[in-house]
């Protein structure tokens, strides 16, 4: 629960944020964690985690 209410308020600051910023910089910033989070899931199919079950 901590952390969605931790992700909600991150979310609002960098919305807030979007809202002032040129939207080039915006674009730029959205394709930069689009590509980072396309290098994670694709790392994470290649490789799961190991000792994952409990």
């Amino acid at each position: 629960m901590l952390f969605l209410v931790a992700a909600l308020l991150m979310m609002g600051i960098l919305l807030g944020a979007a809202a002032h910023l040129p939207f080039s910089v915006t674009l730029l910033a959205a394709a930069v964690i689009a590509g980072w989070l396309l290098v994670f899931s694709v790392r994470e199919r290649r490789h799961p985690a190991e000792g994952a079950t409990r």
